[in-house]
C-alpha cells in the first residue's frame, strides 16, 4: 500500500475521516482517528449549537477555536477542519481555522475557487472535495492561473456517500458516479497529469467505504487513500449521542434514502419520523433561526438542516435527519476506531 502524501504530511494510514458537523466529529472523534495514525477531522458547519446552544458566527468562532484547541491537546497527530464552501462566512470559518494550526482544510459543498487566496502563507493543506474530473480540473485550472497553487490532494466523493452529495437525483444510482468508477478516472486524470507536467496530486476515494473488500478495491485501483465516515458513528469515541449512534447499528440498507437540502443538493439520510415528514412537506420552517447556509430561502426548503442535525446529534432522532452512507457502518454494535480501521484497512 502506498503512502498518502498531503504536502509534506504523511499520515502512517492513508485514511481520512470524514468531517461530519454539527456534532459528530469534533475533538474527541478527530483525535482518536489521529492517534491510530489517520487524519481526523473536525467538521465546522453548526459547531457553535453544539458548544453554545448558538449558531451566530461569533458562536460559531468561538466554538471552532475551542475544538481545534482541544485536538491539538488530545493528539500530536494530523487532523483537519471540514468547511463546506456553501456556508455563510465561508471565509471567515477557513482564516480562524488556519489560525488556530488545523494541518489541512477540506472544502466541498461547492467549488472552492477561492480557497488559496485565505491561505497566503500556505500554513495548511488545502483539499478540496469535488465529485468529478471536470469538477478537479475546474479548481486546478483556476488555482494554478490565479494563485500559482496546485490542491495538495483530492477528496473525489461518489453518489455512495452520506450526507450532502454533488449529483442530480437521477444520477445517484448510475454506476458511473459509483465510488469505484469515480476513483479510477480520477486517478487516471492524477497519471494523465503527472505525465504532462510533472504534477501529481494524491487522490483519496470517499463514499460507502464500510469493509477491506471496497478499501482493497479502491487501494488496488491506485487510490492514495480512502475517506471514512458512517463507520466512525457507531464508535466509542464518536462525539454523537448514543441514541444517534444506535440509529446506524439498528438501519438496514432498506432504511437508507434521499432528501432535498436546503444546501441545494441531495442528501442521504436514514429514514426517521422526520425524514417521513420532509418527505410529505409537514417539516417546512416558519422562520429562519440560524442563516447559516448561502442557498438557504426558509421559504423555499423543505426543512431547516441546522436545526433537524442538532436535533438527531443530541439523541432527538426522531426530530432529526440521520445522514448515512449507502451502505451504512457494517456493524451491529458499538466499537472503537481502532476496531473500525483495522476492520478496513488491514487486508
Amino acid at each position: 500500500m502506498k503512502k498518502l502524501k498531503i504536502g509534506n504530511l504523511i499520515p502512517k494510514i492513508p485514511l481520512v475521516q470524514g468531517g461530519m458537523a454539527v456534532g459528530i466529529s469534533l475533538d474527541n472523534l478527530a483525535s482518536s482517528v489521529a492517534n491510530e495514525g489517520g487524519i481526523g477531522v473536525i467538521g465546522t458547519a453548526g459547531i457553535g449549537l453544539v458548544k453554545n446552544d448558538d449558531n451566530s458566527l461569533k458562536s460559531n468562532i468561538e466554538a471552532l477555536k475551542y475544538y481545534i484547541q482541544k485536538t491539538k491537546e488530545k493528539t500530536k497527530g494530523i487532523f483537519g477542519v471540514n468547511i463546506m464552501v456553501a456556508l455563510n462566512n465561508y471565509e471567515k470559518y477557513v482564516q480562524t481555522a488556519i489560525e488556530e494550526g488545523a494541518k489541512i482544510i477540506f472544502s466541498g459543498a461547492g467549488l472552492p475557487l477561492s480557497l488559496p487566496e485565505l491561505n497566503k502563507e500556505k500554513k495548511a493543506k488545502l483539499v478540496p472535495i469535488v465529485s468529478s474530473v471536470k469538477a478537479a480540473q475546474v479548481i486546478l485550472k483556476r488555482w494554478m492561473k490565479k494563485y500559482n497553487y496546485i490542491p495538495d490532494a483530492y477528496v473525489v466523493e461518489s453518489s455512495e456517500a452520506g450526507g450532502h452529495l454533488g449529483f442530480k437525483k437521477d444520477k445517484l444510482n448510475d454506476s458511473k458516479n459509483s465510488t469505484l468508477n469515480l476513483a479510477k478516472e480520477l486517478v487516471g486524470f492524477r497519471d494523465e497529469l503527472y505525465a504532462e507536467k510533472q504534477i501529481y496530486i494524491p487522490i483519496i476515494a470517499a463514499g460507502g467505504i464500510n469493509n477491506k473488500k471496497i478499501a482493497k478495491q479502491l487501494f488496488d485501483q491506485g487510490v492514495d487513500g480512502i475517506q471514512v465516515g458512517s463507520a466512525f458513528i457507531p464508535t466509542e469515541e464518536c462525539d454523537a449521542d448514543i441514541k444517534f449512534k444506535n440509529k446506524f447499528i439498528e438501519a438496514t440498507t432498506d432504511d437508507i434514502g434521499i432528501l432535498n437540502s436546503p444546501v441545494g443538493l441531495p442528501g442521504r439520510a436514514i429514514k426517521t419520523k422526520f425524514f417521513d415528514l420532509i418527505k410529505s412537506g409537514k417539516a417546512k420552517p416558519k422562520t429562519c433561526n440560524y442563516q447559516c447556509i448561502k442557498t438557504c430561502n426558509f421559504k423555499n426548503v423543505e426543512f431547516c438542516i441546522a436545526q433537524a442535525l442538532y436535533n438527531s446529534v443530541r439523541g432527538d432522532v426522531d426530530n432529526g435527519v440521520v445522514f448515512s452512507g449507502k451502505k451504512g457502518p457494517d456493524t451491529n454494535s458499538i466499537k472503537s476506531v481502532k476496531q473500525i480501521i483495522k476492520n478496513i484497512m488491514d487486508f
